[in-house]
């Protein structure tokens, strides 16, 4: 199959259905589409590498946060080629529970993020993942 031009457009809507799928917390198969099987996945609690260490972090967010709301406010894709390094601001709301409280809490953060993303027959793909800085809203419980 040919590989699919990278444009400003393909890396809109590409973004847009990553964190729809995260928000949803598909199965890691379907995520795993999004993501080269090189991934380099840099937040701020570590970095992981690959299918198999991006499947560790997705086990483990899934399993911590829910009602989670990405809200793109922001994608700069500057395209070389067939490939793009993409400045990505998000907000990301979620609640989380740690037992035995009684109750949930909410977190909320604007994430500064920096991707490179590849062209693919199937469409962009995500090759380098960093979050850049992680900026708590006022009012939002801590990771």
């Amino acid at each position: 199959m040919p590989v699919e031009r990278l444009t400003e457009e393909a890396i809109r809507e590409f973004t847009d259905k990553w964190y729809v799928a995260l928000d949803q917390h598909l199965p890691l198969e379907q995520v795993l589409a999004f993501i080269t099987a090189d991934l380099e996945f840099k937040v701020p609690e570590d970095t992981f590498l690959g299918h198999q260490g991006f499947g560790r972090w997705y086990a483990a967010v899934t399993g911590r946060f829910f009602d989670e709301v990405h809200t793109v406010t922001k994608v700069e894709p500057v395209i070389e080629g067939d490939r793009a390094v993409v400045r990505v601001l998000v907000n990301w709301q979620a609640k989380i529970w740690d037992p035995p409280g009684a109750r949930s809490q909410w977190l909320g953060f604007d994430a500064d993020q920096t991707w490179t993303v590849v062209a693919s027959a199937a469409g962009p793909l995500i090759k380098t993942y960093t979050v850049n800085e992680l900026a708590p809203m006022p009012g939002s419980g801590s990771l």
